[in-house]
């Protein structure tokens, strides 16, 4: 599997680190890494099924994969 980000894929997932940090605790670019772990998760578990595939990372699939979990403050602690 081929992963493609795109450049307002790549800002929406240093927004929502950058969110995240603000309301939560700031630990800074740790942050980013597991902002970047919950958004391939789901395609980690699935690249072998996957093989041949690029999946296009923008904008649109960072926000329906991370931006319930990054407004909900209480969650965004646990989670991200």
């Amino acid at each position: 599997m081929t992963i493609d980000f795109t450049d307002d894929g790549i800002r929406a997932v240093a927004r929502i680190a950058a969110e995240v940090n603000g309301q939560v605790e700031n630990i800074g670019a740790r942050r980013l890494q597991t902002v970047m772990e919950k958004l391939l998760e789901s395609l980690s578990f699935d690249a072998e099924e996957r093989q041949g595939e690029t999946v296009v990372i923008d904008a649109a699939y960072v926000d329906r994969e991370l931006a319930s979990i990054a407004r909900n403050t209480d969650l965004s602690r646990f989670v991200l």
